[in-house]
C-alpha cells in the first residue's frame, strides 16, 4: 500500500478547474497510474482512494492519495503542485497496516458521504430494485451512519466529532454539517454531500478492518470520499461513544 501527499498550487488554472469539478480531479489523479482499457475499473484496479483537506495551522490545500500500486506523479500538469521540497511525497504504509491488531486503539480521519438507499423493494416481476440514495441529515443520523459502518468494518468508535471539512468548491452551506462536492456527470451536474469525521477507534476484527482500510468506507469513493486514515493513539481509552436515539 502507498500513501501520497500532494500539496496543490492554488494559482494553477488546472487546480482551480479540478477543485470545481470532482470528475476532472478524478481524471487528473488517475494520470498517476498506468492506463488500462476498462477506464471504469481503473480506480478499483489500483485501489485508489483520496481526500482533499486543509491541514491545521497550514494555509494550503493538499490531497492524500492511497493506492495498492506505486504511483508516478511526474505526469501531472506543470506547476499543478506547489514548488516546495518533498512535494509530492510517497511512502509505503503496508508495514503499518500489517502491524495493526485486534484491540488496538487508533486515531482516525474519514471524509464520507453518509447516505441511505430507498425504494429498494422488489418490482412486480420479483426483481430487486437498486433504489436511490438520499443524503442523511442531522447530527444523530450522521453519527448513527458511522456506527453502522464501524460495525461492518471491524471497529468501534471511542470518540468522534464531525464537521464539513474543506469543500472542493470552497463553499459551505451555512448551518449545515456537510460540504458539497460538485462536478459534471454526462450532461448533468454531480452533487455529493460530504462529512469529515475524526476521533479514536478500537479494532474489533482485524481482517475486516484491514479490508476497510484498502477498500474504503461508504459511497462516492471516486469523488474524494471513503479514505480511512489511521495513526497510533494511546492504548488505554475508557471513554465510549454511545449511540443516540
Amino acid at each position: 500500500m502507498y500513501l501520497s501527499r500532494l500539496i496543490l498550487n492554488p494559482r494553477n488554472r488546472a487546480v482551480r478547474r479540478d477543485l470545481a469539478d470532482v470528475q476532472g480531479l478524478h481524471r487528473t489523479l488517475m494520470r498517476g497510474f498506468p492506463a488500462i482499457e476498462a477506464h471504469a475499473e481503473a480506480r478499483q484496479r489500483f485501489g485508489m482512494l483520496y481526500r482533499l483537506e486543509s491541514p491545521p495551522l497550514a494555509p494550503r490545500l493538499q490531497l492524500l492519495v492511497q493506492s495498492t500500486t506505486a504511483p508516478d506523479w511526474s505526469g501531472l500538469e506543470r506547476d499543478y503542485l506547489a514548488r516546495m521540497g518533498g512535494n509530492p511525497s510517497v511512502k509505503q504504509v503496508s508495514e503499518l497496516y500489517a502491524s495493526i491488531q485486534t484491540g488496538q486503539v487508533l486515531r482516525f480521519r474519514l471524509r464520507a458521504n453518509p447516505t441511505k438507499k430507498i425504494d429498494t423493494k422488489s418490482a412486480a416481476d420479483g426483481s430487486k430494485r437498486n433504489g436511490r440514495r438520499v443524503v442523511l441529515r442531522g447530527d444523530e443520523a450522521l453519527q448513527e451512519w458511522l456506527h453502522r459502518k464501524a460495525d461492518e468494518a471491524g471497529f468501534r468508535l471511542l470518540t468522534v466529532r464531525f464537521d464539513p471539512g474543506v469543500a472542493d468548491v470552497r463553499t459551505l452551506d451555512a448551518g449545515r454539517q456537510v460540504a458539497r462536492i460538485t462536478g459534471h456527470h454526462g450532461r448533468g451536474v454531480l452533487t455529493i454531500d460530504a462529512v469529515m469525521y475524526e476521533g479514536r477507534l478500537q479494532v474489533t476484527n482485524r481482517e475486516r478492518f484491514l479490508e476497510a482500510l484498502v477498500r474504503g468506507i461508504g459511497p462516492a469513493k471516486a469523488y474524494g470520499c471513503g479514505l480511512l486514515s489511521v495513526a497510533p493513539a494511546a492504548v488505554h481509552v475508557d471513554v465510549d461513544v454511545r449511540r443516540t436515539g
